[in-house]
Order: C-alpha cells, then structure tokens, then sequence
C-alpha cells in the first residue's frame, strides 16, 4: 500500500513539473516548448510561414538537445544504484535555470541569447525526466511529459465504465490512475502560466527544489 501511494505522489510531481516547465518557457522564452519538444515543430513551421520571427530556427534546436539528455539519462540510470539519481540532475539542473535567469535580469544581461540558453538547459532537464519514465516505468501511473496517451487511455477506461458501471474494478483503477496524470499537468500548466507571466524563468527554481527534495526523500529506497 505505501508503495502505490508513493507511485501516486511521484507521479503527481512529475506531472505538474513537465507542465509547469513545459508552460513556463512557452510562456517567457519565445514560445518553446520544453516538456514536449515535438511540439516545437509546429511552432516552427507556424513562425516560418507567418515570417514574423528571425530565430524561429532555433526551436528546431529542441530536438537534438532533447536526443543527447534521453541518451545522458540512460547512462546516468547505468551508472547509478539509486533510480532517482536522474531525477536528482534534473532537479540540479533546473534550479540552476533558475539562478541563471535572475543573475542574468539582475546584472541587467539577460538578452535573447541568454533566454534561449536557459530554454534549451530546461529542453535538457525535461530530456532527463522523459528517460527515467521510459526506463523506470512502474514508477509513475503513466507518461508524466506528454498528456496524449493518458488521454487516450483514460477514454477507453470511461467507454468501459459507461458499459460495465463501476463493477469494472481495472478500468476504474486505470481512470484514476490517468486523472492524476491529466490532472498534475493540467495543474502545473496553470502554475507556470501564471509564474511566466509574472516572474519569469526565474521561477524554474521551484520545480528544481521539489525535484531534489524527492531524490532526498528517495534517496535510500
């Protein structure tokens, strides 16, 4: 029993991770996408036939840094005993986003290069957290960067529920499984909409810390 609620929560916090720092860049560094990089694709091809921005190349960028973090993340899982160790670099990682972000607005040198630099370092940390979902699946209650597929499974659990009621012990326990994951990201998203906005990518400090604290916390398991 500890052990599906500790699925529960990790799956909870990565969720609203991905969405907050998927949310969080698209917001306050040139619509990138860092979570689900496949979607910077259409932003891509959107900004070149609408020819109003100069760097739209760059979100093309996010796939080969998203590549290189997934392949650094399976060697991190080779190398380590603790599973959460990837989890841990990503937490690093992001809180180091963070800290770049204000140095840079505070000593008044946060240009576009910089921005996109601090993008791109977030691309790498969420490349981390989508290696350890593919490697440790049995971690999270589903894919915790990219909400497709959980939609997806999520429907087919309510088509059986609607036909079979709620005798459907398995459908009813995999549509719960699939509301915590739609429901952290969606939450996350909202979050970092707001700390976008407001605050910037100063903020991805936040989901950095809550990284680390769950290493910490799983650090002898």
């Amino acid at each position: 029993m500890e052990i599906q609620k500790n699925i529960w929560y990790v799956t909870l916090l990565l969720t609203m991770i991905a969405g907050y720092c998927d949310t969080v860049t698209f917001v306050a560094a040139d619509s990138i996408f860092s979570a689900h990089v496949t979607g910077n694709f259409i932003v891509f091809a959107y900004q070149i036939i609408k020819g109003s921005d100069v760097h739209a190349w760059i979100k093309l960028l996010t796939f080969p840094i998203f590549i290189f973090a997934v392949i650094v993340g399976g060697r991190i899982a080779l190398k380590s005993v603790n599973r959460y160790t990837i989890l841990f670099w990503e937490g690093i990682i992001l809180v180091l986003c963070g800290i770049s972000s204000y140095v840079f607005g505070y000593l008044e040198i946060f240009s576009e290069w910089a921005m996109y630099t601090v993008a791109m370092t977030t691309v790498f940390a969420m490349g981390l957290q989508n290696a350890f979902g593919k490697l440790f699946a049995k971690e999270t209650h589903g894919p915790t960067t990219m909400m497709t597929g959980n939609v997806t499974q999520a429907s087919l659990d309510l088509g059986n529920l609607l036909k079979n009621g709620t005798n459907d012990a398995d459908s009813l326990l995999s549509f719960k499984k699939q509301l915590v994951t739609i429901f952290g990201f969606l939450t996350g998203c909202f979050l970092g909409a707001v700390a976008g906005k407001y605050f910037g990518l100063t903020t991805l400090l936040l989901p950095g810390a809550a990284m680390i604290i769950c290493y910490w916390y799983h650090r002898n398991k």
